[in-house]
Formats: C-alpha cells, structure tokens, sequence
C-alpha cells in the first residue's frame, strides 16, 4: 500500500509561489514544485484576492503527486468579494461597511453549504446572514437580523426552494 502524505497551505488565489510555504516543504521530497505551484494556480484562479486551503498529497514512494484538492474560502472572505470590501466594519452595529443583494447571500451560500453545519439552503443563509451581522453587512439595505426573521416568517420561501 502508497504511502501518502498530506501538505496543508492556505494559499492566496492564483498567486501560489515556489516559495514558502510549498516550496520547502515539497522540494526535499524531490517534487516538481512549479508543476504543483502552476496546478494550485489553475485550480484557484476564481478565487483571486482571497486565501484559499489547499491540500497536496504526496504518494513518498513514487514521489508523485496523487491529489490536490482545493477548499473554499471563508464565509468572510466570500462576504467582502462580494460586496467588493476590504474589510468589514470595525463597528458593525453601529456603522455599515455595505450591502449585498439577498442574491448574493444565496450564493455564498451554496458555495460553503458543504462547510457548514446547515442542513438546508434556508439554515445556510441564515448562517451567512449572521456573519453579515459582525461584518457590519446590510441585505437588501436591510439589518440581516431582520433578514433572518423575514426568513422565519417565510418571505423568501420561494428563492430558497432547493433543487
């Protein structure tokens, strides 16, 4: 049986290096780095801007690489893309750093349901809604609370119909 080894990096988006982090590490296991690096770079690409968990898996014996896979970046990071923030705000109850469409909190949404502990598309959102909440984030020019409880209330049923 392979012996396989898992690197873990948290990589910005398209901009993995053949330096630290990937570089020492894989290059004394005699791996193409820039192979691994180039491969990294075409799997994020979408996620430019924002850091990304990468998982490299080294079979040691043949000293290939069997698998890289590549996870999504935080609700936080995908919140700011979206909004096309920096940062949130560094008091989100009393001041507002922006404002997404209840669209966009849809999409963040299926992009982490796998991550997160939701069971359904409604609980996801409300999971994004809540971390809208500590970014200082409106929906729909909305306090997202009040977004969550439109969502109780069954508002938005029809957009949250899961296919």
């Amino acid at each position: 049986m392979p012996q396989i080894k898992s690197f873990k990096f948290d990589i910005e988006g398209g901009k993995a290096t053949g330096g630290p982090p990937i570089g020492p590490s894989l290059t004394p296991l005699g791996i193409n780095v820039m192979d691994v690096v180039n491969k990294i770079n075409s799997l994020t690409k979408d996620f430019a801007g924002m850091r990304v968990p990468v998982i490299v898996e080294v079979n040691l014996e043949t000293k290939e690489v069997v698998n890289i896979e590549v996870g999504t970046p935080s609700v936080g990071a995908l919140i700011l893309k979206e909004a096309k923030l920096e940062k949130g705000s560094s008091s989100p109850l009393k001041q507002k750093a922006g404002n997404l469409t209840f669209e966009q909190v849809i999409k963040i949404a299926k992009i982490k349901k796998k991550d997160l502990l939701a069971k359904s598309l409604k609980t996801a959102v409300k999971e994004i809604l809540g971390t809208c909440v500590s970014f200082g984030i409106t929906v729909d020019n909305k306090d997202p609370r009040q977004v969550q409880k439109e969502i109780d209330k069954g508002l938005y049923d029809d957009l949250l119909k899961e296919n």
